[in-house]
């Protein structure tokens, strides 16, 4: 088979900075992504610190998975890269080196679309390695017995997800996602935002979360009454308009983009998780009620797997 033929790494073209809030933080980021050399994967450098450490986007460097991925390396952290990497992942570059100067990416619209939109005005450019893919030799499996999460691997001709999420919620019960081919990522998941149920924003706001959070960047669901003082205190921390306490359903700036919006952004945070692999996949996942927890931890078995077995496969392309 001809060397022309042989599937071959990505990086961006030119870079690209983005400025938003931070969803944990509330503070004011700036994120730049550079094209990064062969074989470079994806680094995250704080470059609001002295020397301006680099941090490697690798599933052994999860520290925290509290309502987002953070990582950490030699005493440096850097939080919610989940929505991030999703978009370089599903737009197949294989190498990029992110700058920020905070400690957390900015959540922008609480989804992937943001990032994928200057992807492609910066484009890609195809670099001269071959890219070697993950290929698993057999099912990998993981199991949270305490949220009930559920990972499978299995070997396939082309990376693919089908997701489950389930909730004790009359507004938000069971659904389904599913991406066939990464190629499907720009179009059906990374527009798709991120949720919250009422009932858990004041909890977060206690623990110090959530300060960038607002209707712009996030899909609230009110299914199960609480106190209409409460609700009113809750709806004034968010700088959002007060609802009526016995009126449930989706609280939002804008309609949902999918019927099933929820389930989807779940798969675009477990797309943003296995990217800390470092390694493209020929495989099905299927994920039941995936979570940043279950999903790092499963990218870790994977991590693992390649480590021991080292199953890369050059792909070539007719």
């Amino acid at each position: 088979m001809e060397e022309r033929n042989i599937i071959r790494q990505r990086t961006l073209n030119e870079k690209f900075s983005l400025k938003g809030k931070g969803l944990h933080t509330g503070l004011n980021v700036t994120i730049t992504f550079n094209p990064a050399p062969e074989n470079h994967g994806y680094k995250i450098r704080r470059v609001d610190l002295p020397g301006q450490p680099v941090i490697e986007a690798s599933a052994e460097n999860v520290i925290s998975t509290n309502r987002g991925t953070a990582l950490s390396s030699n005493g440096i952290q850097v939080g919610t890269v989940e929505h991030g990497l999703a978009a370089l992942y599903g737009n197949e570059i294989d190498n990029c080196l992110i700058e920020v100067d905070a400690p957390e990416f900015p959540v922008l619209d609480g989804s992937s679309i943001e990032y994928v939109k200057e992807i492609l005005i910066s484009g890609i450019r195809e670099q001269t390695a071959p890219r070697e893919y993950y290929v698993p030799k057999e099912k990998i499996a993981y199991k949270d017995e305490v949220s009930g999460a559920h990972l499978i691997l299995l070997p396939a001709n082309n990376f693919n997800v089908q997701t489950q999420i389930v909730f004790d919620s009359e507004i938000l019960n069971i659904q389904s996602a599913h991406l066939s081919d990464i190629s499907e990522f720009n179009g059906e998941i990374a527009w798709c935002r991120t949720f919250v149920f009422v009932r858990e924003i004041e909890s977060l706001i206690e623990n110090g979360l959530i300060k960038g959070g607002n209707l712009g960047n996030a899909i609230v669901i009110y299914d199960k009454p609480i106190e209409q003082k409460l609700l009113d205190k809750l709806a004034d921390s968010m700088h959002v308009k007060r609802k009526n306490s016995g009126e449930l359903g989706y609280i939002m700036n804008e309609s949902l983009r999918f019927p099933n919006e929820p389930a989807r952004h779940k798969l675009l945070d477990l797309i943003g998780d296995i990217a800390l692999t470092g390694k493209f996949i020929k495989g099905t996942v299927v994920a039941v009620c995936p979570g940043h927890k279950a999903n790092t931890v499963f990218a870790r078995a994977i991590l693992e797997d390649i480590k021991k077995n080292s199953p890369l496969q050059t792909v070539f392309y007719f």
